[in-house]
């Protein structure tokens, strides 16, 4: 099983979520920002790194949002989505295709890798509650 971490960056209503490149597997798909543990490293660790490498940001690493465990045909990841915050740096493309904050009422609008999609759900879910 592969550790993988994301971030759960909001501002605001808006939440981040970023496009995959074309040549990626799940190329063009829509995901929140984020990658593999790497050995020896915390999954806090790990956030920091991947935000610095994908979006020239500084994060402040909050709590666990949830834990996801997936299976692709290629690989079965299991997601840890940190709540995190730009300390630091203003998003830039240095990885993916694109990238949006969006609103819960425009999921739809997207399509997501597989193993957002539980996260999305809880998502949908926390909005129904306010």
């Amino acid at each position: 099983m592969t550790e993988v971490v994301a971030a759960l960056i909001r501002q605001g209503e808006r939440f981040l979520i970023c496009q995959r490149p074309a040549h990626k597997a799940r190329g063009l798909l829509w995901e929140f920002v984020g990658g593999k543990v790497e050995r020896g490293e915390t999954k806090e660790q790990a956030l920091i790194r991947e935000c610095r490498e994908e979006l020239g940001v500084t994060v402040c690493v909050g709590p666990v949002f949830m834990d996801v465990v997936h299976t692709y045909p290629d690989l079965t990841v299991h997601l840890t989505l940190l709540e995190a915050s730009i300390a630091r740096g203003t998003p830039r493309l240095l990885e993916h295709n694109d990238m949006r904050f969006i609103t819960v009422q425009e999921i739809d609008d997207y399509t997501f890798c597989p193993a957002d999609e539980v996260i999305l759900d809880k998502l949908r879910r926390e909005q129904c509650k306010e």
